[in-house]
């Protein structure tokens, strides 16, 4: 048993209060960007906001159904394969999204999220939830990067 954990009683988790929460804040591509991710006992929340705003949410499921699941945790190399998502991971747009370019956007983020989380956490089965709000949908490595740079110290 982890020890910030405490016994089940009656049929409930007993889990320290108030949740973990941790915050990073940066200018990314002129833009002030929060991210805060919360831990609870059965998900990771993780936010990202421009301008105050959640326009998208997105679950990831990090336990997997394949009996092989250990074989695809593998520690991600310092290369540029070390940005590739875990293949096992699949995202799910829970509100929001709309637009094709949106839903994309908001997947990738949820993929590189859990990736992350996973990579750190083998051992992690916790749902990961992201809630996106970015004030422009744009295609473009650096800013994907200076965000997963806060995401990654919040994680």
């Amino acid at each position: 048993m982890a020890k910030d954990m405490l016994p089940r009683q009656q049929g409930f988790l007993n889990s320290p209060y108030p949740a973990n929460t941790k915050q990073a804040a940066g200018m990314i591509n002129g833009v002030q960007t929060e991210v805060m991710s919360i831990s609870f006992a059965d998900k990771i929340i993780v936010t990202i906001m421009q301008g105050g705003r959640l326009a998208q949410w997105i679950h990831v499921l990090l336990d997997s159904s394949n009996p092989n699941r250990a074989d695809q945790h593998v520690p991600a190399d310092s290369g540029e394969g070390g940005l590739l998502p875990l293949p096992h991971l699949t995202p799910m747009t829970l509100l929001g999204g709309g637009d094709p370019d949106r839903e994309i956007m908001g997947q990738l983020y949820g993929t590189q999220i859990a990736s992350a989380v996973a990579t750190k956490k083998p051992e992690d089965t916790r749902v990961i939830v992201v809630g996106l709000g970015l004030s422009k949908i744009e295609a473009d490595r650096e800013i994907f990067l200076d965000i997963m740079e806060l995401v990654l110290k919040c994680i």
